[in-house]
């Protein structure tokens, strides 16, 4: 059994955000399988579907007015950082150090997008913010959030 299954639990509600989700939980799970040859190309596919996954939801929250200094945008940022270290260490021939990063980011992941993902869906919902509309043209709909999404 991988790590990390796609269930109904992780879904959000909102297509675009639930399919690259997905994406991420079927990567993790191959990466998990993958033999050492094929592991160092995977995490770095890994690592370049996260970038876009995170971009996309730092658009969001920045085009909503969740301020830069909002923990989620900087959970993103510290799990890049993770990811990257992995592939330096894989590049060095330290396979292990990767295979140890799958079950915590597993765990991570799926706390993660119950939480902050789910608020973040919630907060786009309620701003009734248009995740199609060009990034130029959209104007900032809520009040900056800053800390970890609350109002203190």
């Amino acid at each position: 059994m991988a790590a990390l299954e796609w269930d109904d639990k992780l879904q959000l509600d909102l297509p675009e955000l639930d399919t690259v989700h997905r994406e991420f939980v079927d990567l993790l799970a191959q990466a998990e399988q993958a033999d050492d040859a094929a592991l160092p190309a995977l995490w770095h596919t890994i690592i370049t579907h996260t970038e876009g996954h995170f971009g996309m939801e730092d658009r969001w929250m920045l085009a909503t007015g969740f301020a830069p200094d909002n923990c989620h945008l900087h959970q993103h940022q510290a799990v890049l950082d993770i990811l990257r270290e992995g592939a330096a260490k894989g590049a060095q021939g330290d396979l292990a150090a990767i295979r140890a990063m799958i079950p915590d980011l597993a765990n991570w992941f799926s706390y993660h997008a119950k939480t902050m993902d789910a608020a973040l869906v919630y907060h786009l919902q309620s701003t009734g913010f248009d995740i199609h509309a060009a990034p130029a043209a959209l104007p900032v709909a809520a009040p900056a959030v800053s800390g970890c999404g609350c109002a203190a």
